[in-house]
């Protein structure tokens, strides 16, 4: 399929169901190995990667290569190709198979497949499939966004608008930064929890904000940004400004909200100290 520019929403309504079920797949793939002993390797950047990685990884490409061939493919998994040549990539899958890997290898049982469609520096088609409950959500640009249960039954994803108690979506580890910031909110309920699920939580109105003070690549936000933005909400940087994809050299992401509502500037309630801020990747 030739991706046109602009991109059309026909062509995305076409693509999006094709990906879901990438995906989904991917998922069960995934789960193959979740359900039995495996080896866990550490990568240059020390981070955890899985047969379940790159089982996942290469059938994702493979399989979004026959859907439109003429698409690059960028997956964290894969070789990561120079900034000269990205930079001339008008459209690309951005993938990450398994989200939330630490999370698989201790058996927590949060993670998610990643899959995006970028175009013009922005996420325009995302899907991010929870293995566990076998629930997807998904959303291409001016088509909606969705959430598809186990049964095959589908809820449109809308934001809520900010309640009095902001419910406050985050990663188990956290910063100084994020006790900070979260001191200065004040009164709020906290949720945390691995992978992209938090920015599908904000999409879905279960929360108000996901915050996120510690580094993340392109392929941990690029689907979820897909989907909160058909769903009402933003995916920002804490200056406000929306995440933008392949820019830069560096596939590092700078802090960022994802919110459900524009009622509150979030970026007044956060504080650095010392060296917390060389760690965003802006």
């Amino acid at each position: 399929m030739l991706i046109e520019s602009p991109v059309s929403e026909l062509q995305l309504a076409i693509l999006l169901p094709e990906v879901e079920r990438i995906a989904r797949k991917a998922g069960e793939l995934i789960m193959q190995v979740y359900v039995r002993d495996f080896e866990v390797m550490i990568k240059e950047d020390k981070s955890p990667v899985t047969e379940a990685d790159l089982l996942a990884s290469a059938y994702i490409e493979s399989e979004l290569k026959k859907l439109a061939p003429e698409i690059p493919f960028l997956s964290e998994e894969s070789a990561i190709a120079p900034f000269s040549v990205r930079s001339t990539w008008h459209s690309y899958w951005l993938v990450d198979p398994l989200d939330g890997t630490r999370s698989f290898v201790k058996k927590e049982g949060e993670f998610t497949v990643n899959i995006a469609l970028i175009h013009q520096h922005n996420a325009v088609l995302g899907v991010v499939y929870d293995p566990i409950t076998s629930i997807n959500y998904y959303a291409a640009k001016d088509v909606g966004a969705f959430k598809r249960d186990p049964e095959g039954n589908v809820d449109n994803l809308v934001a809520k608008p900010l309640g009095e108690l902001p419910v406050i979506t985050g990663n188990r580890s956290r910063t100084g930064t994020m006790q900070r910031f979260l001191k200065k909110v004040g009164r709020h309920k906290l949720i945390e929890m691995s992978s992209s699920l938090k920015i599908c939580l904000v999409a879905e109105g279960r929360a108000d904000l996901y915050a996120r003070f510690w580094p993340t690549s392109e392929w941990d936000t690029a689907a979820g940004h897909a989907i909160i933005d058909e769903a009402g909400g933003r995916l920002v940087d804490i200056e406000m400004q929306p995440l933008l994809y392949n820019m830069k050299d560096s596939l590092l992401n700078p802090h960022f909200f994802v919110m459900g509502n524009h009622q509150r500037d979030w970026s007044q309630d956060v504080s650095y100290r010392g060296e917390e801020k060389s760690n965003n990747g802006k």
